[in-house]
């Protein structure tokens, strides 16, 4: 069974370095600090001339709930436009309505509008309050696939619910695992759920090559320092999640 490993990015870096290390699909994300936000036009245009791999572009117009104001909507929709003008090969979002379902009907509207590109619903699917019920309702929009930690904070936590949605999917929606997917973990994940496709980060920080760092400010008044910690991937990670994701299948 062939095992597609998706790995999210937040820079052209990052990009680069999973698709040297073997990824199949790149998730490309901007604001790591609020779960990822749509990146901007130049960067997706950067990494879509630098990266062969599937590119998949988060649209999500803030941090936040995923409960979308007309305008917010309307963002949305320019960004897909813009996406898809780039040569993206797909696209990823989630809208809910104020109960906890899937907004089917805005959702559709914007992946008829996705279209030919692939569009995946994010994790605002373990925001809604039935699993099971938007399950269904991401199938009736045309969704490709699911990203889930199965309504958990991390998908070791929801195995059995993954496992579950998977089984209810019955291949006519991928659902694909992702938060907190590591090393100590993604062997067991993959056994347990029977799914095709993982998503994980195989974060990593590297030290800016800045010279002089004026440490009254550092952090912004944030983490201490942070600016001069830059987010990557760990390729050795990625090589070896594939390899213990390609022996799970066995």
């Amino acid at each position: 069974m062939k095992m597609i490993i998706e790995i999210v990015v937040y820079n052209i870096e990052s990009a680069l370095m999973a698709q040297q290390s073997g990824a199949n699909r790149l998730e490309l994300c901007d604001n790591h600090a609020e779960g990822g936000t749509t990146p901007s036009l130049g960067m997706i245009e950067a990494v879509r001339k630098k990266v062969n791999l599937d590119l998949y572009v988060m649209i999500r117009p803030r941090g936040g709930d995923f409960h979308y104001s007309m305008d917010e909507f309307e963002i949305m929709k320019r960004d897909i436009i813009a996406c898809k003008r780039a040569g993206a090969d797909g696209v990823v979002f989630g809208i809910l309505t104020a109960s906890g379902r899937i907004d089917s009907a805005r959702c559709t509207e914007l992946i008829q509008l996705a279209r030919p590109m692939r569009v995946t619903c994010h994790r605002a699917f373990d925001m809604t309050k039935d699993l099971s019920l938007s399950l269904e309702e991401c199938i009736g929009c045309t969704f490709d696939r699911i990203l889930t930690s199965g309504g958990k904070l991390k998908a070791i936590e929801g195995i059995d619910a993954i496992a579950q949605l998977n089984q209810q999917a019955n291949e006519r929606i991928l659902i694909m695992p992702g938060s907190g997917v590591n090393e100590s973990n993604i062997q067991q994940i993959i056994s347990r759920t029977s799914v095709r496709e993982i998503h994980f980060s195989a974060t990593h920080f590297r030290e800016s090559e800045m010279e002089f760092r004026n440490n009254f400010i550092a952090g912004m008044g944030d983490e201490e320092g942070s600016e001069f910690k830059l987010r990557t991937v760990d390729p050795d990670r990625i090589i070896e999640m594939r390899r213990l994701a390609m022996a799970a299948t066995m």
